[in-house]
């Protein structure tokens, strides 16, 4: 019994040794355990503080640059103004600076009128004063003669004049005839005078219009785009301008021909940016053609803002002021329309001033003196240039001396006003100076666009262009109106109206061009 009790007593003790013992060793994993948490979470916090300082600096020099950025944008656009704002005050300066010359100026003249009025106010008292004694000499005189001779004042004056009255009348006519002869020569000595003067005091160019533009390449690989797969890209782009495009063996450059310098000139930017685009195919050449049309457009409405004002005229009609820019692109006997216009302009300022009339009057009937050249719509073309520049001055509101001087420069009409004369004059000046004209080429010019009149003259024709320097036309008809039959019919009937109507040297081919689009849209 003894031993059992000690065995139980053993066993207890053991188990509570292990239990003890067991305890013990988990605790220190456990210490171990969280130990070894501790140090991989301090790595963590470690490299996720490294990684947070380094977005940190990346925002931080990200920021930097951007506000870099706009500081030099806004340091730029500040610039800008202030240049504006510094030419603004250097035109107000200039403005300022020319106003206090002329109030000298003017004050000057004032004092020197005062003064012309105060010595003749001094003069007319002693000329009053001299008559007052010259009548008491003479009554006294002829009250002596009337008692010396026993005639009185009368009787003596009648048989003077009879006796003296054959001789005065001769010496009078022959007087009268050396005054005129006189004056006639004196006239002209200061007409000559007046425009010899003006003459020298307007600079002039001798420069020529032409019919071609040439288009430098950066290389000949180009040619070959322009050209397109079976020519379809030059096609299209001389179908859409009217310009003929000539490509042969000139290295690096094509020509542009065509007597029409408006569609010359679409026909230069497109390719410019055609070329420069990299894109060139029949959809993107007519895009690009209805842009550069847009755009000369505007640019025509541009340069006739900027002529009215370098010349100083205001109050021009805007209509009037897009015919301006329209003599850009228009030339009179090879002499560009709007040079010649603008010369016109100056011609008349100073001659009229010199004349003593209205310069600012002048200057604006110069300058639209031609306008009847840059007709809005085909169907004006018939009306002669004067006569139909009248008519839109007269609609636009122009005042009656311009529009008597415009509609009478090449004597259609009467001249009622002496600007008249003086714009007729100018014109003469301007276009008669060596250099300025060529009469060849308006002729030519005329036989081209007689060419394309003649077929816009029958039903269904949209468009017309004379190329090959007049020796085709190509005719574009509208495919609704115009079936392949009467494309055909409609080529011979416009060969045999040229045939009769005009003469040309050679021959002139006439193509109809007629093309059928179906056309619709993805949405």
């Amino acid at each position: 019994m003894d031993n059992i009790i000690v065995i139980v007593g053993a066993a207890v003790v053991g188990l509570a040794i292990g239990f003890a013992i067991a305890k013990m060793m988990e605790k220190g994993k456990a210490s171990k355990t969280i130990a070894n948490a501790k140090k991989e979470a301090a790595n963590i916090i470690k490299e996720a503080s490294k990684e947070g300082e380094s977005i940190k600096k990346d925002k931080i020099f990200q920021a930097k640059e951007k506000f870099l950025e706009l500081k030099a944008e806004h340091e730029k656009v500040i610039i800008n103004k202030d240049k504006k704002i510094a030419e603004a005050e250097k035109r107000t300066r200039d403005k300022e600076s020319q106003v206090s010359s002329e109030l000298a100026k003017n004050k000057k003249l004032n004092d020197q009128f005062q003064q012309k009025i105060k010595e003749i106010e001094y003069k007319s008292e002693i000329l009053d004063k001299k008559q007052s004694e010259v009548e008491k000499l003479h009554k006294s005189q002829v009250q002596q003669l009337e008692v010396i001779s026993g005639l009185s004042a009368e009787d003596a004056k009648a048989q003077l004049l009879e006796s003296l009255k054959e001789t005065a009348k001769s010496d009078a006519m022959a007087y009268l005839q050396n005054t005129l002869e006189e004056a006639k020569l004196t006239a002209q000595q200061e007409a000559r005078k007046i425009v010899v003067n003006t003459i020298q005091r307007i600079g002039t160019e001798e420069a020529v219009e032409n019919c071609v533009s040439v288009f430098n390449l950066e290389s000949d690989d180009v040619k070959g785009r322009i050209i397109g797969r079976e020519g379809r890209n030059i096609r299209a782009l001389e179908s859409a301008t009217g310009v003929e495009i000539i490509v042969d063996d000139t290295p690096e450059a094509i020509i542009l021909s065509c007597f029409d310098s408006v569609r010359r000139e679409v026909a230069r930017l497109s390719l410019h940016r055609l070329v420069t685009d990299g894109r060139i195919h029949p959809a993107r050449i007519e895009e690009v053609v209805k842009k550069t049309e847009k755009q000369i457009n505007e640019e025509i409405a541009e340069i006739g803002k900027r002529t009215v004002i370098d010349l100083g005229i205001h109050g021009l009609h805007p209509e009037l002021i897009k015919a301006v820019g329209r003599m850009k692109y228009r030339s009179s006997y090879g002499q560009n329309l709007l040079q010649h216009s603008r010369e016109v302009a100056k011609l008349c300022g100073v001659m009229a001033a010199e004349l003593g009339l209205n310069p600012k009057l002048a200057k604006r009937a110069g300058l639209l003196h031609d306008i009847g050249k840059v007709p809005m719509a085909e169907v004006e073309v018939e009306t002669p240039h004067a006569i139909l520049g009248m008519q839109w001055a007269q609609k636009y509101g122009e005042k009656g001396e311009v529009c008597n001087a415009i509609g009478a420069h090449h004597d259609e009409i009467e001249m009622t006003t002496l600007i008249s004369p003086i714009v007729q004059v100018c014109d003469a000046i301007s276009g008669a100076r060596p250099g300025a004209r060529r009469q060849v080429l308006d002729s030519y010019i005329q036989r081209l666009k007689d060419l394309e009149d003649i077929a816009f003259g029958f039903n269904g024709v949209q468009k017309a262009y004379a190329i090959q320097a007049g020796r085709e036309l190509r005719v574009i008809v509208e495919s609704e109106k115009v079936n392949d039959d009467k494309a055909a019919e409609l080529s011979f009937e416009i060969s045999q109206k040229i045939q009769t109507d005009m003469t040309y040297p050679g021959q002139v081919k006439v193509t109809v061009i007629r093309e059928t689009r179906s056309v619709n849209v993805a949405k």
